[in-house]
C-alpha cells in the first residue's frame, strides 16, 4: 500500500508580524517588504518549486487592543498591524505560477454575500480554479466597532449568520448559471442563453437577495472551503460546509481527539469522514545537522518577542494578561473570542510567566527542530498518530523558513514516498481530493442548490 502523502500549505499573512512575533528584526528577515508585489511573487515561485499545495493567507479586520488596553505593543512589534487585504495579492501570484493554490481568509460578517461571490468567482477564473476561501466570522470587538457595531456578535449567533451566508453563496455560485449557459456563439450573436441563467431569490433572517450571479461559471464554481473552529457550534458548521479544516494542536493525543471530532461532524452531516482534509499549524527549524538546527533556534530566540506573542494571544482570548503579576493565576473568562484559545485557560493554572515561556519564539505553535531526517520523522509521526492530512507551515524568518524546508525536508519526505514529486493536474479541489472533480461533490450541501438538484 502506498504511503499517505503529506499535504502542505505555507501559512502567511499580508503583514509583517504574523505568528512568530519579533522575528521581523532578524537581519535575514524580509517581511517588511510585505507591501511590494515582488515579495509575494517571489514567495509564490519559491513555494511552487517546493510543490506546496497552497499558500494559506490569514487575515483580521480590526486590531489587537486587549493587552494593556492599547495598541502600543502591536504597533511597536507590528503584530498583524499594519495588515493589508489578502485577496488583492492573488492575481500577481497566479500570473507567475501554474499550480500553487491560494487559501484566502475573508470575514463574512462585514461583506454582503452578493459582492463577495463575484470577487471569489473572479479570482477562480483568473487562477483557473486555484482558490479556496477560509471562512471566518471574526472575533475582535475592535473590528465590530470599526464596522459600526457596538460589540462582537455572540459566538454561536455568528455561525447562524454564516450558515445563511453560505446558503446565499451556494445559490449564486451553484444555482444561478447552468453548466451550459455560456454558448459563446458569435454567428448566432448569443454569448449566454437566457433560459439557462436564473435569478436568485433569497429571503432569510440575515440576508435579502434578489439578483443574478454576475459571473459565468468559474472552473470550481464554489472555491475550496476552508474553516477553523473547534467549538461545538464550529464543528457543526464544519461538518456541513468545510472541505479543509485548520486546527491548532499542542499534543498528538489532543490533536487526534480534534481530528476525530471533525471527521465525526462530517459523517453526522451525511458526508464521508474523509471529505475533510485536516491541517495543523507548525513551526519547523531545520538545518543539515541537529546541532546546526539547535544553534539556529537559539539565534532565532534572541530576536523573538515573547511579550508580543502574549499580546496577540490576549486578543485571541479576550483577557488582558498585562493586568496579572508574573506568577498570579490567570482567571478564565468566557468571551466571544476564539473558543479554543480560551479553553486552554479553563483550569486557571496559567500565569503570565508560563505564557511568556510558551511564547518564547513569539508564538505558541508546536516547533519541530532538527536535521532533515529528524523533521521528516516527526512530521510522519504526527500524521500517523493523529490522522492529520497535512500542515500549515509558518514562517519564522521569511523567506528563510520556507526555503530551508523546501531544500532540506522536501527531498527527504520524497525519498520516503511521503510527499509528491510532481503536481497533479486540475483545480485546487482536484489536487487535494482523489475524486477528480473540480466542483463540490454531490453529497456536499452546496450541491443541493444546483438547478434540478
Amino acid at each position: 500500500m502506498s504511503k499517505k502523502k503529506i499535504l502542505l500549505n505555507a501559512f502567511n499573512m499580508n503583514c509583517i508580524g504574523h505568528i512568530n512575533h519579533g522575528l521581523w528584526t532578524h537581519p535575514r528577515d524580509t517581511s517588511t517588504r510585505y507591501n511590494t508585489l515582488e515579495y509575494w511573487t517571489e514567495l509564490a515561485q519559491l513555494l511552487e518549486r517546493g510543490l506546496f499545495d497552497g499558500l494559506f493567507i490569514a487575515d483580521i479586520v480590526g486590531v489587537y487592543d486587549v493587552y494593556q488596553q492599547s495598541i502600543d505593543v502591536p504597533l511597536k512589534e507590528s503584530i498583524q498591524l499594519p495588515v493589508n487585504d489578502p485577496l488583492l495579492l492573488v492575481s500577481a501570484m497566479a500570473a507567475v505560477t501554474k499550480n500553487l493554490g491560494f487559501g484566502l481568509t475573508a470575514n463574512l460578517t462585514y461583506e454582503p454575500p452578493y459582492l463577495f461571490a463575484r470577487r471569489m468567482s473572479t479570482l477562480d477564473h483568473l487562477t483557473r480554479g486555484r482558490v479556496g476561501w477560509n471562512i471566518v466570522t471574526g472575533y475582535l470587538d475592535s473590528a465590530a466597532k470599526a464596522m459600526g457595531l457596538t460589540e462582537q456578535v455572540e459566538h454561536d449567533r455568528r455561525y447562524d449568520q454564516a450558515d445563511e451566508y453560505l446558503e446565499v453563496l451556494y445559490k449564486l455560485w451553484e444555482g444561478s448559471w447552468e453548466n451550459d449557459a455560456v454558448l459563446n456563439d458569435p454567428a448566432q450573436r448569443i454569448y449566454a442563453q437566457p433560459d439557462k441563467v436564473h435569478k436568485v431569490q433569497h429571503a432569510g433572517e440575515f440576508y435579502q437577495v434578489e439578483g443574478y450571479h454576475l459571473c459565468e461559471p468559474s472552473p470550481q464554481r464554489t472555491p475550496v472551503l476552508f474553516q477553523a473552529g473547534s467549538s461545538d457550534r464550529g464543528l457543526t458548521f464544519a461538518g456541513r460546509h468545510a472541505e479543509c479544516v485548520f486546527i491548532s494542536g499542542q499534543t498528538k493525543a489532543a490533536t487526534k481527539v480534534q481530528v476525530d471530532r471533525v471527521r465525526a461532524s462530517a459523517a453526522a452531516a451525511g458526508r464521508n469522514p474523509d471529505d475533510i482534509k485536516l491541517f495543523m499549524g507548525l513551526n519547523v527549524i531545520v538545518a543539515p545537522t541537529e546541532a546546526e538546527a539547535l544553534a539556529k533556534r537559539e539565534q532565532y530566540l534572541t530576536y523573538a518577542s515573547a511579550e508580543a506573542g502574549v499580546a496577540h494571544f490576549a486578543s485571541s482570548t479576550g483577557i488582558d494578561f498585562a493586568e496579572y503579576e508574573l506568577d498570579e493565576p490567570i482567571q478564565y473568562v468566557k468571551s466571544n473570542a476564539i473558543q479554543s484559545a480560551t479553553k486552554v485557560l479553563q483550569n486557571n493554572d496559567w500565569t503570565r510567566r508560563k505564557l511568556l515561556e510558551q511564547h518564547a519564539l513569539g508564538g505558541r505553535y508546536i516547533t519541530v527542530v532538527g536535521s532533515p531526517e529528524q523533521v521528516a520523522d516527526e512530521l510522519e509521526s504526527w500524521i500517523e498518530q493523529t490522522g492529520l492530512d497535512g500542515f500549515n507551515l509558518t514562517r519564522i524568518v521569511t523567506p528563510e523558513s520556507y526555503a530551508d524546508f523546501i531544500d532540506l525536508v522536501i527531498p527527504e519526505l520524497q525519498r520516503r514516498g511521503a510527499y509528491k514529486t510532481a503536481y497533479d493536474t486540475g483545480s485546487l479541489r482536484q489536487k487535494l481530493f482523489v475524486e477528480g472533480d473540480a466542483h463540490l461533490p454531490e453529497r456536499h450541501t452546496g450541491a443541493t442548490y444546483r438547478p434540478n438538484a
